[in-house]
This record gives C-alpha cells, structure tokens and sequence, in this order.
C-alpha cells in the first residue's frame, strides 16, 4: 500500500506506534478477532501471511501501528523504498476489500482492490488501490499498485 497526496511533503517526524492499539484490541484489518490473535501475529513474525489478501490487510495494519519494519519486510525488494515516513496528521480508519484475485497458496502471484479509509488533519478521505503481490522466497511480498481513482 502506498499513499498519494497532493500537497508538499513535510519532513516526517519520528513517529512511534499507535498506543491505542493493544494485543487485546479489534484487527484493524477489519476481520474479526484480536489484533494479538490476528495481524500482530504477522508483525511479531508469528506467523507468515497465507495469501495476499491476508497481507495486505496485514500492511494495511502495519500503517495503523505505524510498523515501518513490517512494511519493509515485507515489500519486494526490487520495488522497496530505503525507508517508510508516516504523516502524523494522517489516521488510518477502515480498510474495505473489494475484490482479490489469485493470491492463495496455490498462486505465484495475485491482487488486491481496497478502499482504505483515513483522516488527514481531520479531514475524511480514502485510498482506492490495486496492489499487486507476489511470491519471493516462498512468502508473499507486496510489489507495486496502480491507483484506481
């Protein structure tokens, strides 16, 4: 997942992560269940991410918690930025899948069509992707996007 903006970049302060996000909180990522029991898994390097789809909602979380090293990790590295800067005006706040194709265990590669949802200076505003994401050394990675609006 990646984020556009039309106005200038500001230098981007230390940030560190979300303190209202706990182990025992609702996933970010929308599904039911824990953040602990859930995305933490993957960002606590638990657990890989299954399918593509579980990664990017497990991304999609990572830029709630601000975990820049998860976003790292897991982003291939031949499209990979030498580091990842978080607005702290920009709150992420629902993140909506609307459509996943191939992207399972059985697949090399795959995609994923989102809505995510955030607030920038408090203003709503949201996101509308297709990530793409495949396989690199066994586990899936995401590899670049094309914005849909």
């Amino acid at each position: 997942m990646s984020r556009r903006t039309s106005r200038p970049r500001r230098p981007a302060p230390v940030v560190e992560a979300s303190p209202r996000i706990t182990p025992a909180s609702p996933c970010p990522c929308g599904l039911p269940g824990t953040y602990g029991d859930c995305c933490g898994r993957l960002h606590a390097s638990a657990a890989a991410a299954p399918t593509c789809e579980a990664l990017m909602r497990s991304r999609y979380s990572a830029f709630v918690v601000r975990d820049a090293a998860y976003l790292l990790r897991t982003w291939h590295p031949g499209t990979r930025p030498p580091s990842v800067d978080f607005d702290p005006a920009l709150r992420w706040v629902r993140l909506e899948i609307l459509e996943t194709t191939e992207g399972s265990a059985f697949h090399t590669t795959g995609t994923v069509t989102f809505r995510a949802h955030y607030t920038d200076d408090g203003r709503p505003d949201s996101l509308h992707e297709q990530s793409r994401f495949v396989r690199h050394d066994g586990a899936w990675v995401y590899a670049s996007a094309v914005f849909v609006d």
